[in-house]
């Protein structure tokens, strides 16, 4: 799919923040410091998913990660306006490094999030008062300018980017290989036509198709997910039964949107990073994560290749005679409402894990993560791409993905992860 392409056309607001806050043009003051631990951009990422765990507040037909993306990208150029390490995401507003980092970056997560969830204001009023509290009135002020600013010209330019858009139909014939629904019909099938972040089209890093139903590849792909994935299965162990249920969120509220989220924030914690530092990380991965997620949820409407399931129960009319069917198989978890290939968690999972490793500049850093309720767990890794592996498996554990769908959104996450990092928000050399 093509686009009218609005991202490298890069906005600058030309205006002199200074001036309008009747402050001189010119200071030698040093940037504000920031002190460690849950500093503005975590505290806004908390909302953030506060407010997408409260009941009714999130639109059904969008995708959570297009918040986290938009709040985040703002939060990045508010912060870098004023900090000015790093190219910006889209928005640069020249700005004295006297405005405050902290203010800039909560008024702009403060404006993103009233627009998407107005219901919410009283809670994001207050959340920016907290914020705003012990800066120095001027300081706030220019940054709270810069905020604000930013925040409305990002909006504007994600206004009509087709998440809003009613999710067409998508019926295929029952031709053997054919997406049935299991149960419930196609969903988020507008996605595809949304606006990505960074790529240039939802196809940009489209993955090869699937292998042939006939062939060697499909039918040992098929007979691992029909033994390790049924939901009577004998060959899977209780963790890989625990790990598909904690990815599948099953008696969980720690949802896929949250995870690698408060995996940044552990992580970012841990090693005392800076506003500055937290703004562009977080809005790398949700970036990155939003487009991911495109390429995949793209390429399922493109080939829409059946689930194991459907596949298992109806092996007898794919033409393999290394495949034999089942036709009371299920699956450990419940099917999502779309194709298999390729697989969204592989997807997401390597696109995060690939730009955490990048951002700290290595990969073995070991952290905890806990999912929370009754079905929770905390669970150790040996460092992001161990996290993200487990993520790829536990979808094969649960029965709703050949091996061939994961590969195949590992590599999708990879790309993506890797032309986001080494395009966008890039090290100002003259800095």
């Amino acid at each position: 799919m093509k686009y009218k392409q609005l991202l490298p056309c890069l906005l600058t607001i030309t205006l002199s923040l200074c001036l309008v806050m009747n402050v001189p043009a010119q200071d030698n003051d040093p940037p504000e410091s920031v002190p460690p631990g849950e500093n503005v951009v975590l505290l806004w990422n908390r909302v953030l998913q506060e407010t997408i765990r409260t009941s009714g507040q999130h639109p059904p037909t969008i995708f959570p990660v297009r918040s986290f993306a938009l709040m985040h990208a703002a939060m990045f150029d508010a912060v870098n306006s004023i900090e000015g390490s790093h190219t910006p995401y889209l928005i640069e507003v020249h700005a004295s490094r006297r405005g405050s980092q902290e203010a800039a970056a909560a008024k702009a997560a403060h404006d993103v999030l009233v627009a998407l969830y107005p219901t919410r204001r009283d809670v994001f009023d207050a959340e920016l008062t907290n914020s705003l509290n012990g800066i120095l009135p001027n300081r706030a002020r220019q940054g709270i300018r810069v905020g604000e600013l930013v925040a409305e010209k990002l909006l504007a330019v994600r206004a009509n980017d087709g998440w809003n858009a009613t999710p067409p139909p998508y019926v295929l014939p029952l031709t053997p290989g054919n997406w049935q629904p299991a149960p419930a019909p196609a969903g988020f099938t507008h996605y595809p036509a949304v606006l990505p972040f960074a790529m240039t089209s939802s196809t940009q890093f489209a993955p090869n198709p699937p292998p042939a139903l006939t062939s060697a590849e499909y039918a040992a792909d098929f007979n691992e997910v029909k033994e390790i994935g049924s939901a009577t299965s004998t060959t899977r162990t209780a963790d890989q039964t625990q790990v598909a249920r904690l990815w599948a969120n099953v008696d969980t509220p720690t949802t896929i949107w949250f995870v690698w989220n408060n995996v940044a924030r552990t992580v970012a914690i841990s090693r005392n990073n800076t506003t500055a530092e937290n703004a562009r990380l977080f809005a790398l991965m949700n970036i990155s994560f939003h487009d991911a997620l495109q390429t995949t949820m793209t390429s399922k409407f493109v080939h829409g290749l059946w689930r194991p399931v459907t596949a298992i129960r109806r092996a007898d009319e794919d033409g393999n005679p290394d495949t034999a069917p089942d036709a009371n198989w299920s699956s450990l978890i419940g099917n999502p409402p779309y194709p298999t290939y390729a697989g969204n968690h592989a997807a997401i999972g390597t696109s995060q894990s690939t730009i955490l490793g990048l951002f700290f500049g290595r990969d073995d850093i070991r952290f905890e993560h806990t999912w929370e309720g009754a079905g929770g767990a905390t669970r150790s890794y040996p460092g992001f791409t161990a996290m993200a592996n487990e993520e790829e498996r536990s979808r094969v554990y649960g029965g709703i993905h050949f091996t061939f769908d994961q590969t195949a959104g590992q590599s999708a996450g990879r790309n993506v992860a890797n032309y986001v990092f080494l395009n966008f928000m890039k090290p100002r050399r003259d800095h």
